[in-house]
């Protein structure tokens, strides 16, 4: 298994980490079986092919499973701590006809069950009919991003381009972005199937569109280490189940 220490001054350095091997084949196997069967009215599709799941830890009990194992939290909690839980699940893939670029920018947006208007949040917007908000820093600074990799990545098919160390700037705007892209080293964070990737969403990151016919599936789940002020409740918070991984607990 990773080592802790080494993966959380990873993180904290680099604002992500690359490890390999996390999940087993028949694991994999298992996930993909699971996706195939999601029947999920906010799928998005394209020629029949599902291509994105926004509200992934609704749709599949298998993600839920897999966001609550001692696999995901021995990689989340050295960096979260131990009060972590999972509070967003998102299914990527790039298929013909959703093949797309994503441009170089922050994940600044979190899933909320209800507008309650907020001091230092906002805007509110809808996705795949869920509420998001943008928060204040301090609540992206506390989450961290878990993407599993279920086939081959690599940046002919769009694997995720990062610019180490820009976590650190805190929510950088966008009219800046492109300056501190062109003066700044980026990582093309290839992973074998099973691999997983570890990010700040405060990291600026983007993806080129896949040169390849293949699928490039990658699960993706957010974990927080905060509870939300004002009555305002993470989206998870509202799935009944004793799963402690989606459960906030305020520290």
């Amino acid at each position: 298994m990773p080592n802790p220490a080494n993966l959380h001054d990873e993180v904290e350095e680099n604002g992500f980490a690359l490890r390999e091997n996390i999940l087993s084949p028949s694991e994999v196997t298992h996930l993909l079986k699971a996706i195939a069967q999601i029947d999920e009215p906010g799928a998005l599709q394209r020629r029949n092919s599902v291509y994105a799941v926004r509200n992934l830890l609704d749709a599949s009990r298998e993600i839920r499973e897999l966001a609550n194992s001692a696999t995901i939290h021995t990689l989340v909690e050295p960096i979260l701590g131990p009060e972590s839980f999972a509070v967003r699940g998102i299914l990527f893939d790039k298929i013909a006809g959703a093949n797309w670029k994503v441009p170089w920018h922050q994940d600044v947006t979190i899933a909320v069950q209800e507008r309650i208007e907020t001091e230092g949040f906002g805007p509110w917007s809808i996705k795949a009919d869920i509420l998001h908000v943008q928060p204040p820093a301090h609540i992206l600074e506390n989450m961290l991003s878990v993407r599993l990799h279920l086939d081959p990545c690599h940046a002919e098919n769009g694997a995720l381009r990062v610019i180490p160390g820009s976590h650190r700037q805190g929510r950088i705007p966008e009219d800046q972005i492109q300056t501190i892209r062109e003066h700044s080293p980026e990582c093309v964070c290839e992973s074998a199937v099973g691999g997983v990737l570890l990010m700040r969403p405060l990291l600026l990151h983007a993806s080129s569109p896949s040169q390849l016919p293949n699928h490039r599936r990658v699960i993706h789940l957010d974990f927080a280490a905060v509870a939300l002020p004002n009555g305002l409740r993470w989206f998870s918070e509202r799935r009944e189940t004793s799963d402690a991984a989606l459960h906030p607990v305020v520290i």
